[in-house]
């Protein structure tokens, strides 16, 4: 649990550091701040800059949030996409406000855990816009498969089952007569022990 935690800090402490040096007064409010887990276009150039994280480090810092219950604290990416974003978000969002005395306690002590807040928990807001791709099959739960008539590929010999019980049926059929007629070719064809030996025009032998 403070492990996990520390390394949501860490990573929010070097992210905002240094938006928050170039402009100190942005520490109560919300910077502005690219997003680290996106890919990246330089306007001036037009080429596209890769993530500043990998997507293995994305998803250990995934698994680091919600481990600590800070998954409100990253941006979206690949690995954490907006909807699960803006569902942990709604989930630590403040109470609705209440009337009379426990409205005044409750501004007071809401107005000293902002003071006594860290600075890196505050609210930012994440450059770069999340490409959702919609995978068919995603809401059932069954994405390999989906708009398929049949399984996917399989092994060879499922593939070509189909064909080869409709040949091995087929040649069944009427496979007595075949065999009966087989005997009897064999038969005919086969020189009688006690006959004389018929003479041939050539030779069998390859000199």
């Amino acid at each position: 649990m403070a492990a996990a935690l520390k390394a949501v800090k860490q990573f929010r402490m070097r992210e905002l550091a240094p938006a928050l040096k170039a402009e100190p007064k942005l520490v109560n409010a919300s910077p502005k701040v690219r997003n680290p887990f996106l890919p990246y276009k330089n306007p001036e150039s037009g080429r596209w800059a890769p993530a500043k994280y990998s997507l293995r480090r994305q998803a250990d810092l995934v698994k680091h949030a919600r481990a600590s219950g800070t998954v409100h604290l990253l941006p979206p990416g690949p690995k954490l996409s907006p909807k699960e974003l803006s569902r942990a978000s709604a989930s630590t969002a403040a109470p609705p406000p209440e009337t009379g005395l426990a409205a005044e306690s409750a501004t007071s002590s809401s107005q000293v855990q902002s003071e006594t807040e860290p600075w890196w928990r505050g609210a930012v807001q994440w450059q770069g816009e999340v490409k959702e791709k919609e995978v068919k099959g995603a809401d059932v739960g069954n994405r390999l498969y989906a708009g398929k008539k049949r399984m996917f590929k399989g092994h060879k010999w499922e593939r070509t089952q189909e064909k080869r019980t409709w040949k091995r049926k087929m040649l069944m059929k009427d496979m007595d007569a075949r065999i009966e007629r087989f005997r009897t070719n064999y038969r005919r064809k086969t020189p009688s022990p006690v006959s004389a030996a018929r003479p041939v025009s050539y030779s069998k032998l390859p000199f």
